[in-house]
C-alpha cells in the first residue's frame, strides 16, 4: 500500500470514529462560519475534534494549529468528507482571509497570537474594508488612525461588514497619512471588537437576514503589535488579502457549491420532469446542460489553479477571473432554480411553501449580493483588462 492509500486508510477509520453521525444527514442544517462559543451539540464536538486534529486548517504549518498537510493529502481528506457527507468544521474569514495573509506577511508574533485561535474556532473575524463613500473606490477611504505611541486610536465608520455581529475581531484598513496619495497614507490593523468604541448596527437584506453591518469607531484602539506590515504601506497588504478572499470565492468556497445543498437538476427533474424524470421543456432541458458543462468545466480550471498552487505559487490576479465566473454563475444558477419552482419559488414564509422551497427563494434574494461582495463585477473586469489582458483602462 502507498503512502496516499495509507493516509486515505488512515482518515477514513478517523472519521469514522469522531465524525457525529448526525451531521452527515443531508437535510441538517450546519453552518461552519459559527465560532466554537456559538456552538452546542454535536456541532461543538464536530469542530473540537477537527481542531485537535489540526483539520480545520488541513495545510496550515502544525506550530500555528493546522494538520501541515500537504496538497494531496488535504484532497484526499476533503473527498473523504465528501464521501460520507460530513461537513467542513470551520469556515470563515479567519480561515480563508486574514490567516493566509498573516502566514505569508504576519510577524511571528502575530501569527503565535492569532492563528492558533482561528484554527480552534476560539475567535472568529470581519472585514473593514468598504465606507460609505469608498466603496469600487476603496483607496478613498476616510478612517482615520492617530499615532498615540504605543497604539492607535481610530475614529470612522466601515460598511457592508459581513458577520460583524458575532465576530471577535476585524482586520482594518485605514488612514494614518492624509498627506500623501491616497493609496500611500493607508495602513493594515488588528483590533477587537470587543472595544467600547466599537457599535455595529445591523443593516437587513431582501431575504429578509442581516448579515452585514454598519460598523462605527468612536476612538477605538489598536495596539502597535497589531500593525499588519509597514506604516503607511496597508495598501500592498489590503490588495493581497483582497485575493485571498477572490480566491476563496473563485474556488468554490463561497457561491456555487453553497446554494442550499440542492442539486439543478434534481430541482429540474423534480418539478419540470415526467414519470421517468426527463425535463420536459427542450429550452430549459438546454439550460441546465450548458449550466452543468459550465460548472464543471469551471471546477476543473479550479483544480488547475489549486494544482499550480502546489508548486509554491500564490494567488494573483487571475483570482479575479475566477470570482468573476463565479458570482456569475451563481446568481445565475439561483436565478435558474427560482424559475423552475415557479410559484413555488415565490414564497417568504407560509405552510404552503416547503423548507427548501422557501430555502431557494431566500438564496436567490441573498445571491443577489455575489456581483458586489469581494469587489463588484465590474471591478473585477477592469483589474482583468489592465493585469491580465494589458488593455488600456
Amino acid at each position: 500500500m502507498d503512502k496516499k492509500e495509507e493516509f486515505r486508510k488512515d482518515v477514513r477509520a478517523w472519521l469514522g470514529d469522531n465524525c457525529p453521525p448526525s451531521l452527515c444527514d443531508k437535510g441538517v442544517e450546519f453552518s461552519a462560519g459559527l465560532s466554537l462559543k456559538h456552538r452546542n451539540g454535536d456541532s461543538k464536538i464536530w469542530l473540537e475534534r477537527m481542531a485537535a486534529k489540526g483539520w480545520t486548517a488541513p495545510t496550515w504549518p502544525t506550530q500555528y494549529g493546522g494538520g501541515g498537510l500537504s496538497f494531496a493529502e488535504n484532497a484526499i481528506l476533503l473527498k473523504e468528507l465528501r464521501r460520507i457527507n460530513a461537513p467542513i468544521p470551520l469556515a470563515g474569514m479567519g480561515l480563508v482571509m486574514i490567516g493566509p495573509t498573516l502566514l505569508e506577511l504576519g510577524t511571528e508574533e502575530q501569527k503565535q497570537c492569532h492563528l492558533p485561535k482561528i484554527t480552534s474556532g476560539e475567535v472568529s473575524w470581519c472585514q473593514g474594508y468598504s465606507e460609505p463613500n469608498a466603496g469600487s473606490d476603496l483607496a478613498n477611504l476616510q478612517t482615520k488612525a492617530e499615532d498615540k505611541g504605543d497604539h492607535f486610536l481610530i475614529n470612522g465608520s466601515k460598511i457592508w461588514t459581513s458577520g460583524a455581529m458575532h465576530a471577535d475581531w476585524m482586520f482594518c484598513l485605514v488612514r494614518t497619512d492624509f498627506n500623501v496619495q491616497k493609496q500611500k497614507g493607508i495602513s493594515f490593523v488588528l483590533f477587537p471588537m470587543t472595544d467600547p468604541g466599537v457599535t455595529r448596527k445591523p443593516i437587513k437584506l431582501i431575504s429578509g437576514d442581516s448579515l452585514f453591518c454598519q460598523v462605527f469607531f468612536d476612538d477605538v484602539k489598536a495596539k502597535k503589535e497589531d500593525l499588519v506590515g509597514k506604516l503607511n504601506q496597508g495598501w500592498t497588504v489590503g490588495k493581497r488579502l483582497l485575493e485571498f478572499e477572490r480566491s476563496s470565492i473563485g474556488s468554490g468556497s463561497i457561491g456555487i457549491g453553497s446554494s442550499v445543498g440542492v442539486n439543478l437538476v434534481d430541482i429540474a427533474q423534480r418539478y419540470r420532469g415526467d414519470d421517468e424524470g426527463k425535463i420536459e421543456d427542450p429550452l430549459l432541458r438546454n439550460q441546465v446542460v450548458q449550466h452543468e458543462m459550465n460548472s464543471r468545466s469551471f471546477n476543473a480550471s479550479t483544480q488547475r489553479l489549486m494544482a499550480e498552487l502546489k508548486t509554491g505559487k500564490t494567488p494573483g490576479f487571475a483570482t479575479s477571473v475566477m470570482k468573476y465566473y463565479s458570482s456569475e454563475m451563481t446568481q445565475k444558477k439561483s436565478e435558474m432554480m427560482v424559475s423552475i419552482l415557479g410559484q413555488n419559488g415565490l414564497g417568504r414564509e407560509g405552510d404552503e411553501f416547503n423548507t427548501q422551497e422557501l430555502a431557494i427563494t431566500k438564496r436567490w434574494l441573498f445571491d443577489k449580493a455575489f456581483t458586489i461582495a469581494g469587489g463588484s463585477s465590474e471591478v473585477q473586469l477592469n483589474i482583468i483588462a489592465k493585469r491580465i489582458l494589458d488593455l488600456p483602462v
